[in-house]
């Protein structure tokens, strides 16, 4: 039997008061005020050395959850705010996203947007592909750009959400850093994800994060 094709949020860093960003994204604060604090887990990893195009990282628990989260991947879903701090109609072509020439995708990637925009090919095999109607229709796509692999949502907050709010997330992967925000996207808030089938199917404790993984039932 074919293995079934998820949907999956992995490597979704979360302060210990449950935001997944800080408040006033900008350009120079691409996770919002102290936003940053939350992936100090990752940073050290191989996989984000790798990522970034750099040499050495440990080889640790962080470093296998971050590995985790691109295994199996064929397409990925961002919302707007993830792949850039511009709002409103796009004003022009110039912005391609944080990553610079080369993202770390590597697949197809759906964005969410009311503002239409041309696909974006880029270094690597990424492609930056722009939805206008909907976290349903950015979903098909992907699924079928995929080609049988999983989708994963990147993020931000209020995509995580969206996806959850209506049942689609098979697996989340966050991992929740000792850090208190105080202010910011919470992702829990007026949602009861136990109500919407959620589990708790694994946790483990590292020193700058508890990662915890969350599975969808029957």
């Amino acid at each position: 039997m074919p293995k079934q094709q998820k949907l999956r949020v992995n490597c979704f860093s979360l302060s210990l008061d449950g935001y997944g960003a800080g408040i006033d994204q900008s350009l120079q604060h691409p996770l919002g005020m102290h936003g940053m604090e939350l992936h100090g887990w990752m940073l050290h990893t191989r996989t984000f050395q790798t990522m970034i195009g750099q040499d050495g990282g440990t080889t640790d628990v962080d470093d296998q959850f971050a590995q985790r989260g691109f295994h199996n991947v064929g397409a990925w879903i961002l919302g707007r705010n993830m792949f850039g701090p511009v709002r409103g109609p796009w004003p022009d072509e110039a912005w391609k996203g944080w990553w610079g020439t080369n993202p770390p995708y590597h697949v197809p990637v759906f964005v969410l947007t009311h503002h239409p925009r041309a696909p974006i090919e880029m270094e690597g095999g990424t492609t930056f592909h722009f939805v206008t109607d909907g976290i349903h229709a950015a979903l098909k796509a992907a699924r079928e750009a995929a080609q049988g692999k999983d989708v994963r949502v990147g993020g931000g907050v209020s995509t995580v959400r969206q996806y959850v709010a209506e049942g689609l997330v098979d697996e989340l992967h966050l991992a929740i850093s000792p850090v208190l925000l105080g202010r910011g996207e919470a992702l829990f808030q007026g949602q009861d994800w136990r109500a919407l089938g959620y589990r708790c199917a694994e946790h483990v404790a590292t020193e700058k994060a508890t990662h915890v993984v969350l599975t969808k039932g029957d």
